[in-house]
Formats: structure tokens, sequence, C-alpha cells
């Protein structure tokens, strides 16, 4: 059986930061001490059946992908199994949308057996276009995510006195889940790369490499840019012409702050 659970795909680290900011805050409002059991989805996912203890809680954070949770994240959520633990979903974008990806989160939970009593959607800086959002998540974000950990406690039973919400948070979303949109972008490396495989080692679908680590499969490749943030040398990433022109338009289009956005239980 695991303990609490904190489990949370993160390419670029801004989900992770996160999570672990979330983690620290329902450690501070919780009865009891939390015994993180932490899983990042990238660098370590499960290959076997996690079983989650129904007296515990988790927490899953993952990044939204085209309005959606990305492919690989979903593949290592399935691995989680409980039979009635509380859960806090977390999705994070990157201050255009996020779409049917909390739905989705809350739904791949509840089909294995967790009970979502508070979602929420945080607003990191884009991975791909980094001008939009730059530096988010900010001060204001991550009191808004301490917010979020005193609501959401008690819902999951961490309060001495508070039972574990009966009912489960209701976010916003589509079924059937919208289509994902590829992404038409893949990063390349410059010149400098000295061919060391650290991106080949950490990409999810394997569309770098080994053997020549400064090629890209762009028909594989997610754009998730965890390639761009593990490179050692920093020249990795997204060039172009039609890359300079996409962010052009994106930053035109999403230079708006959003703001986070929660759901709780409300039985």
């Amino acid at each position: 059986m695991a303990g609490d659970v904190l489990a949370y795909l993160s390419p670029s680290g801004t989900t992770r930061a996160v999570a672990r900011a979330l983690s620290s805050d329902l450690g501070a409002c919780a009865s009891r001490t939390l015994e993180w059991d932490e899983h990042d989805l990238l660098r370590d996912s499960p290959t076997q059946e996690v079983e989650v203890s129904a007296d515990v809680v988790a927490l899953f954070a993952v990044p939204v992908f085209a309005g959606r949770v990305p492919a690989p994240a979903m593949d290592a959520l399935r691995r989680f199994r409980s039979d009635g633990a509380a859960a806090v979903a977390v999705v994070v974008y990157g201050n255009r949308a996020y779409d049917d990806a909390l739905i989705e989160l809350a739904d791949v939970l509840a089909e294995q057996g967790f009970h979502v009593v508070a979602a929420a959607a945080f607003v990191a800086q884009h991975s791909i276009f980094p001008a939009v959002a730059h530096g988010r998540p900010d001060e204001a974000d991550l009191a808004a995510v301490e917010a979020f950990a005193h609501a959401a406690a008690p819902l999951a039973g961490l309060v001495d006195g508070t039972p574990m919400a009966k009912g489960t948070a209701e976010v916003p979303g589509g079924r059937p889940y919208q289509d994902p949109k590829a992404v038409p972008l893949s990063p390349v490396a410059s010149s400098g790369c000295i061919s060391c495989g650290a991106c080949a080692s950490i990409c999810p679908v394997g569309a770098i490499p080994m053997d020549e680590p400064w090629k890209t499969d762009a028909d594989a490749c997610i754009a998730c840019t965890a390639c761009i943030a593990v490179c050692p040398k920093g020249v990795r990433g997204f060039a172009g012409l039609p890359y300079k022109a996409a962010a052009v338009g994106f930053a035109k289009l999403n230079s708006g702050r959003k703001e986070p956005e929660t759901f709780l239980a409300t039985e």
C-alpha cells in the first residue's frame, strides 16, 4: 500500500512546482503528518499497479497539452488504484485554456477508484511560447494554491472532526472530450549539442534517437519540452520562421492574465 500520494507529470518543471507547493500547503493544514510517496511520472513512472489505501490523500497534477491530459500521463495514472481514497486533481496550463483536461483527469481518477473531493486549474509559464505567462506561477498564484489547500484539506478528511466529503467536485469540460490538436512544432538542437543523450533519455515518447540525439522525430514528438529543460548546454529549443510567427500570433491571443480556478465538493 502506498502512503499519501503525490504524482505529477512535469516536463518543464512548472507542474512540479505547483504540485509540491500544494502538497506542502496541504501538510500545513492537516491534523496529521502527511507522508508523501512522490511519483515523478516523467522520470520514474510506476511500472506496476500502485494500490492506494482509502485512508490517505492522493494529489495528482498534470500539464495541459492542446486541451487534454498528455497521453504519457494517462498511461501512468491508470497504474494507480484505490477503493475510495480522497483525491485532489490539478491541471496546469499556459494561459490559453484547459478545455477538457480537468474533467478528463477527474474522470480517470474516478475510474481508478479515487474520490475526487477538490480540483483546480492553475496557470504557469507556457512551455512552447515562454513569453506568455512568463514567470508564473508567481506569488499571487502560490497564494491561490495555499488558499485552495485550506479549502481542500477538510474535504479530504485531513482535519480532525471533519469527515471526508461525500460528494465530488464538479468540474467544467465536455464529454466526449475534444480531439487533441496536433502541435506542428518540435524542438531542435543547435551545433552546440554534445550528444550526451540526456534529451533522448527523458523523452516520454521516444522521439529522440539515442545514437543521434540532435535529431527529433517530428511525427512522434508531442512538444512537451522535457528535452529543452534537461539539456545541460541549453542548445535545444524551438526555432525557425514558422515558430517565430506562431509565437507572435499566440502571444497576441493569449497575453491577458488568466487566474486560477478551483472546484470543491459541496456535500
